[in-house]
């Protein structure tokens, strides 16, 4: 038993630097050996022989993207306050070599880096501008970490700021600006609503207010028509009344006795009248009461003596009879005609609006349209303008 004991001896110790000496390298990692202490090749992924005691591992690299998270810092701004800032950093490493042994702890080095060159950016903004440029902060502190990190082999994609936070006043009085702002809007938004709304009416005031003023105009143009035809039916009355009198006196050639009898019958109407105190007497009462007078003595066989000649009553004519119903007939069947006429003229004109194309078709088809009586006038008048 005690000779076997050398051999198991032998057998574990070529075990042990057998399992050493074979190194296997994951996928998207490197290896650095050392040999001595001194780096002596790069290790690819994949299974790798090593020689013992001499060969060491002493890096074993990740070449994929990195995702390193900082803890919020404190940072002034211009305007003397304190904002803490939340950062994440995306970086690939590029050069294994350079990353294990250019700098003694890249990922340590990329935070104080960070913080340092947030310092510098942040101190040279106000509050409100720190607080809407973040994009403009992204830029600057890639451009100046990949700068930086170049000479470690490092590679910086991206950086992202995942949250500024101004103090707890800041942030209250920001809140409160953001309520009074918001405030302010559906104020606007109410006044203009109600500003529309308000001309909206007074433009339906204004319509309703035009047309009243159109139906009063076009009352009032109705009204004046109608009283014009009825001042001119009476004038036209008067005048055929004036006439009709007149011709009756001329025809019954009226004598001086007989003026001198209606002269006198006019005395009491003209001394008629509540503020006639003193009525003077005209001076034609005296040859009024003359003629009267040689009427009264005068004798019947000597018509030239003593008075007037009487009236031949064979030249008298009575004046022609009027007959006032008639001319209302004739009037009424007139503005009946006209009524129909402009009835007439309507229906035509609503069926043009309805049916375009029928007066197209019309004058296509050889056929004559004969217009309405209203437009027959129209167009006379229009005729008898031109020509004048």
């Amino acid at each position: 038993m005690p000779q076997f004991i050398p051999s198991l001896v032998i057998i574990v110790l070529l075990v042990v630097v057998l399992s050493s000496s074979i190194k296997i390298i994951h996928q998207q990692k490197i290896g650095l050996v050392e040999r001595l202490g001194k780096f002596n090749r790069r290790l690819n992924p994949g299974p790798h022989l090593l020689i013992p005691i001499i060969d060491r591992v002493q890096h074993n690299l990740d070449m994929r993207e990195q995702v390193v998270p900082f803890p919020p810092q404190g940072v002034i701004t211009e305007d003397n306050l304190m904002v803490n800032i939340d950062s994440v950093i995306y970086f690939q490493i590029v050069d294994p070599e350079r990353a294990a042994y250019e700098a003694q702890s890249y990922k340590t080095a990329i935070e104080q880096l960070t913080m340092t060159t947030l310092r510098n950016i942040i101190g040279g903004m106000d509050m409100e501008a720190a607080l809407t440029s973040r994009e403009e902060i992204n830029q600057k502190l890639r451009s100046v970490l990949d700068e930086a990190t170049g000479k470690w082999g490092i590679k910086v994609n991206r950086v992202e700021l995942r949250a500024i936070e101004p103090p707890p006043t800041i942030r209250d009085a920001m809140e409160k600006g953001a309520r009074a702002e918001r405030d302010k809007r559906a104020a606007i938004l109410l006044a203009e609503g109600q500003r529309q709304s308000q001309v909206l009416s007074a433009g339906g005031d204004r319509e309703s207010a035009i047309l009243r003023a159109q139906g009063d105009r076009e009352a009032a143009v109705l009204r004046a028509q109608a009283d014009r035809q009825a001042q001119m039916l009476r004038a036209e009355g008067e005048a055929q009344a004036i006439t009709t009198v007149f011709n009756a006196i001329h025809a019954g050639q009226p004598d001086q006795g007989l003026l001198a009898y209606q002269y006198m019958q006019m005395l009491p109407t003209l001394a008629r009248g509540d503020s006639n105190k003193v009525w003077v007497v005209p001076s034609e009462l005296n040859d009024a009461l003359k003629g009267i007078g040689s009427l009264a003595g005068k004798d019947e066989h000597e018509p030239g003596k003593g008075g007037f000649a009487a009236a031949d009553p064979s030249q008298f004519a009575a004046p022609e009879k009027i007959d006032v119903f008639a001319e209302i007939e004739a009037q009424k069947a007139e503005e009946k005609e006209a009524s129909e006429a402009t009835v007439q003229q309507a229906i035509q004109e609503a069926a043009k609006l309805e049916n375009p194309g029928l007066s197209g078709k019309r004058s296509m088809g050889g056929g004559q349209i004969t217009p309405a009586p209203a437009e027959q006038q129209t167009i006379s008048e229009q005729g008898s303008g031109q020509v004048e």
